[in-house]
């Protein structure tokens, strides 16, 4: 599943194609993805200005001059394609399965804009979905309605950490995944923020706040690591596992720089430590952490 920085990527690259331009065809290939497309899809999409294209959590949004958004997911591994009119392909991340690259019968969905891009959506697995919701609507649609703050920006501090996780004997890495509190953080770069904020993840959630509520300087680092691992990753296009490569064929780098993720039995890459990594399973997930870095 692509990760907060990978879908700001995608939404990077979409952005120079589509804000601004108008929807001149759409052509659906199939009735649905993870499920139906809404009533009349192609008929309400075609012919509206492209406002703004934003990103919520993992979702991307595009603003219509309906007044209706245009909400899409990319699944596990949907991608999109875009060519420019003088034939430049832009490359905005890509998540797709190994091998599906350019199959023509995974190309479910295409618009063409008035300044002459085309966008394609491939998803070899289909778990990815388009939806459409009154703007106004946005905070409540069912895809949103309860979602936590963003990661990125200034609602996240040690504040809010500390008012979000008061109390709560929750262990801190399943308090950093839960969407309600906290939206796009996945395991990837909570597994790396944690090291950073060298922060055991097994430690109770409470903890990050004082007995007043008030944030420790435990939350308080762990809101500012948050924020620079997340802006790192997009700053070097994502990571590349299995699943994610940009269109050109060139790779998200972040993988470069895991401190822990993946790094079982590797030596601790901080500074002067001599730890090793280690494994442990937290809800069915793969946790890396440093034992000497993050104690309990």
């Amino acid at each position: 599943m692509p990760e907060l920085p990978e879908v700001e990527t995608v939404r990077r690259g979409l952005e120079p194609a589509m804000v601004g331009a108008r929807f001149t065809e759409v052509v659906l290939n199939r009735p649905n993805l993870r499920f139906p497309f809404p009533a009349r899809f192609a008929e309400r999409v075609q012919g509206q200005e492209v406002t703004a294209l934003s990103r919520r959590a993992k979702y991307l949004v595009a603003d219509l001059s309906s007044g209706e958004a245009l909400i899409m997911h990319l699944g596990m591994s949907g991608r999109f394609d875009v060519q420019l009119p003088d034939g430049r392909n832009l490359s905005p991340g890509d998540f797709y399965l190994d091998g599906a690259q350019g199959q023509g019968k995974h190309d479910h969905v295409r618009f063409a804009l008035s300044n002459g891009a085309r966008v394609v959506y491939n998803d070899a697995r289909r778990f990815g979905f388009m939806d459409l919701v009154p703007s106004a609507d946005l905070a409540t649609c069912r895809h949103f309605a309860g979602m936590g703050i963003e990661p990125l920006g200034n609602e996240l501090s040690g504040e809010a950490i500390a008012d979000l996780f008061r109390a709560k004997r929750t262990p801190l890495k399943a308090a950093l995944l839960d969407q309600r509190l906290i939206a796009g953080l996945g395991n990837i770069y909570v597994c790396e923020a944690l090291h950073r904020a060298k922060l055991h993840p097994e430690a109770p959630a409470g903890t990050l706040a004082d007995a007043a509520g008030r944030p420790t300087a435990k939350a308080k680092r762990l809101a500012t690591v948050i924020r620079d691992v997340l802006t790192e990753a997009v700053a070097a296009g994502g990571s590349t596992l299995r699943d994610y490569v940009h269109t050109d064929g060139s790779q998200g780098a972040f993988q470069h720089a895991f401190r822990v993720y993946d790094r079982e039995g590797l030596g601790c890459t901080a500074k002067g430590c001599r730890g090793v990594v280690r494994r442990l399973v937290q809800s069915g997930r793969s946790t890396f952490y440093c034992e000497t870095c993050q104690p309990r």
